[in-house]
This record gives structure tokens, C-alpha cells and sequence, in this order.
């Protein structure tokens, strides 16, 4: 079991009128991950409501700010349980015997147009054996091709225009890599969260967005930018791709700074909890 600390700080100058904002920063609960404790802070006192996606404990918090300065802080601990796979093992599943649920992680979407891919996925990944080898080697060609670079994309860049640019953050990243599998048919989808051993190099640490793959009958987690250690990955928002779980959206004038995320792991062997690591294994969180 991991355990991990981690708190989120967001602040905000409203304009002139009110604004509404949907938040998509609490902890998902699901049946891999135990929220242990949380706290949530909001410097305005307004009316707040909260909806909790049934399938994949997604959070979202509603609320109408007055102008003026508007902070959020959450903190919380969660336990993570991971199911274990052998790679070897899992296979694509024929798109006859997909869960009627799953069938939407293989349709296009916003960001992830795979109806525009389907010719250069199979040239590129159509020889290489289905399964968790097939993602595998594609986040291997996306690596090798593709740069981590802050500050190159928006929130316009979709995975067509990563795999023109070559470079992007983890967005672009999730995005590219579920566009793939998705165009080889496989479901894929989009999972936001807060991520644990990132090179410092690459700035403070930020929320960070991950895939899940679908392979066997459950949901396999991927980081295609590879800066995470997968096994200390903490879930938020799961979707089709980022349009669905973006961590803040603002309706009305504002002016927002940087987040400011801290994660650290719980290293208490004696209570049953491991620090995480690089595994070769398969894992499965959800």
C-alpha cells in the first residue's frame, strides 16, 4: 500500500462581477484509493455544492465568488492500493466483447483525434504484438520523438498538433498517446491528478495527467512523459481527455496565479505502507 500527503493552493483575483468556478481538486474516492484525511479551505464565504461522478469518484466543487481576492487551499492524505499485473498477460479486448460503458474511450474527442490517426497508427504500431507491448512501444516512440517543455502548448493543443510540434507538457503527452490507442482501437482515457518524483529540473511540482488503457477487462495506468513514478500517482478527475477534468473553470473575469502543489509519500513500513518505486509490472489503481 502507498500512502501519500499532498496539498493544493489556488488563488484568484475576481473582477468587477461575479464569477463561477467548477473545481476539480479533491481526491477521487474509488476502490483503489482511500481518502485517510482531508481539509478544505475557501477565503469567501459562499454557498458551495459538490458532485460526485458515480463510476470514477470524480469531484467537482461548484461556487459563486463575489470580487475580490479568492483563495482555495486542500490537503489531503490518501492510501493507494494497486492491483498487479504481469504485462505478459493483458490483451487488447475485440471491440464485440467491450463493456457497453467502456465503448466511449474509443470515439474521438476534443483533444484526441483519432479519426485522424488511424492510417499512421497502424504503419507505425499495426507489427508490433497487441497488448501492453503495443502502448508500451508507443510511449517509447513518443518519447523518442517528443520533448518535455514547459510553456510550448495551451490549452488549445490537441494530440495532432503534438505529434507535428514534438514537444508539449504531460497533457499533450496523455493526449497523443490515447489518440494511438484509440485509433488501434484500444480504450484509452484521460486521469488528472498530482504526481510524486518528477525532476525537480522541470519546475515546481504542478497537477499532472496521466492514461489509463483498458486491456484484460481493467483499467492500466501509463505516464507517457515519464517523469512520474507511476506507482505514486494520486487520481483527481477522469474523462476523454482533459475538456472533461480540467482542475479549475472559470465563468466570469478574473486574474489567477501559478498553483502552488505540494505531494510528499507516507514511509511508515511498520503501518503497511511502501514507498513508491519503478515497477515492470502492470499497474491498476481504479
Amino acid at each position: 500500500m502507498i500512502g501519500m500527503k499532498f496539498s493544493i493552493g489556488l488563488q484568484y483575483e475576481v473582477l468587477n462581477c461575479p464569477a463561477d468556478f467548477i473545481f476539480n481538486v479533491h481526491a477521487a474516492e474509488t476502490a483503489g484509493q482511500r481518502i485517510v484525511t482531508e481539509r478544505l479551505s475557501i477565503s469567501q464565504n459562499v454557498h458551495q455544492e459538490m458532485y460526485v461522478d458515480p463510476f470514477y469518484g470524480t469531484r467537482y466543487l461548484r461556487l459563486n465568488a463575489q470580487p475580490g481576492p479568492l483563495s482555495l487551499e486542500y490537503e489531503a492524505t490518501v492510501e493507494i492500493t494497486h492491483a498487479i499485473a504481469d504485462p505478459s498477460q493483458l490483451h487488447e479486448v475485440p471491440i464485440a466483447q467491450l463493456p457497453l460503458e467502456i465503448m466511449r474511450y474509443i470515439y474521438p474527442s476534443r483533444y484526441c483525434q483519432s479519426d485522424r490517426l488511424g492510417k499512421f497508427a497502424l504503419q507505425a504500431f499495426g507489427h508490433v504484438p497487441p497488448g501492453f507491448s503495443r502502448v508500451q512501444a508507443m510511449i517509447a516512440w513518443i518519447l523518442e520523438r517528443t520533448t518535455f517543455q514547459s510553456g510550448t502548448t495551451n490549452s488549445s493543443t490537441s494530440a495532432t498538433d503534438t505529434l507535428l510540434e514534438q514537444r508539449g507538457v504531460c497533457r499533450d503527452f496523455a493526449h497523443l498517446l490515447i489518440a494511438l490507442c484509440r485509433a488501434m482501437n484500444i480504450p484509452a482515457r484521460f486521469v488528472t491528478g498530482i504526481d510524486y518524483g518528477a525532476d525537480p529540473a522541470l519546475g515546481p511540482c504542478d497537477f499532472h495527467a496521466y492514461v489509463e488503457v483498458y486491456l484484460s477487462g481493467r483499467w492500466y495506468l501509463f505516464d507517457p512523459s515519464g517523469v512520474s513514478i507511476p506507482m505514486g500517482l494520486v487520481r483527481m478527475g477522469t474523462g476523454r481527455d482533459a475538456a472533461d477534468v480540467a482542475f479549475a473553470t472559470v465563468f466570469g473575469a478574473i486574474h489567477s496565479w501559478s498553483p502552488k502543489i505540494t505531494i510528499d509519500p507516507i514511509h511508515d513500513p511498520a503501518n503497511g505502507y511502501d514507498m513508491p518505486t519503478h515497477t515492470a509490472q502492470a499497474l491498476c489503481s481504479c
